[in-house]
């Protein structure tokens, strides 16, 4: 306990049990959240928390070890291994940004299929942050415009839809900018998901606004 760091566990430990906000239900939407040593702490946890209260399913799985260290120092223990989950179907799947988070998730085998595979299938395909640019770009997962954190917008090159975008949805894909914006983007995704209704309902009892 002599680190100013401390860990933080997402979701309950089991073999891919996902987090709920309610009684499980077979009709439940599966969300699945990649993370990495160095993804960013805002940007999960928001991310979780709201898809959660929406009614989904949120599984939190590592692309590093079952301890995950944040960007800012956050440990985050995960509910299983990117690697359990490549031959499961999910309704969405969601990458936080931060550095080196994205690159870590960018050099995952397991992550790349999974996204490969859901983007094929124009299933909700989302990512923030860094990642767009540095994950979606680099695998040639953005067929349309993008938004990211400024720092990447070059890397994005013809694809960057432009500045003062917090949140961009093009198709099945979703782009966001940054942890100030974590909410707005997760909310994106409970518009995809269920309705505007419910991305309005759920921003009102958080005390926000969508995008």
């Amino acid at each position: 306990f002599g680190s100013s760091a401390f860990a933080l566990r997402l979701v309950p430990p089991s073999s891919c049990r996902p987090r709920t906000g309610e009684p499980a239900m077979a009709e439940q939407l599966k969300v699945l959240v990649p993370i990495a040593d160095g993804s960013e702490e805002i940007e999960t946890s928001c991310i979780t928390d709201t898809l959660v209260r929406a009614g989904a399913a949120v599984t939190v799985a590592t692309a590093s070890g079952e301890v995950v260290k944040m960007s800012r120092g956050l440990k985050i223990v995960a509910d299983c291994k990117v690697d359990d989950c490549v031959d499961k179907e999910w309704d969405a799947i969601v990458i936080p940004g931060g550095m080196p988070g994205a690159t870590n998730l960018r050099d995952s085998e397991a992550v790349t299929t999974l996204l490969k595979k859901q983007s094929g299938a124009s299933k909700v395909t989302a990512a923030m942050c860094a990642s767009p640019a540095v994950v979606f770009g680099t695998h040639g997962l953005l067929p349309g415009k993008a938004v990211c954190y400024p720092k990447f917008k070059d890397d994005l090159g013809d694809k960057f839809a432009g500045d003062g975008i917090p949140v961009m949805q093009d198709g099945h894909i979703i782009t966001g900018t940054g942890p100030g914006t974590s909410l707005q983007f997760a909310l994106k995704i409970v518009e995809a998901l269920y309705s505007k209704e419910k991305a309005e309902e759920l921003a009102t009892g958080m005390l926000t606004t969508t995008a």
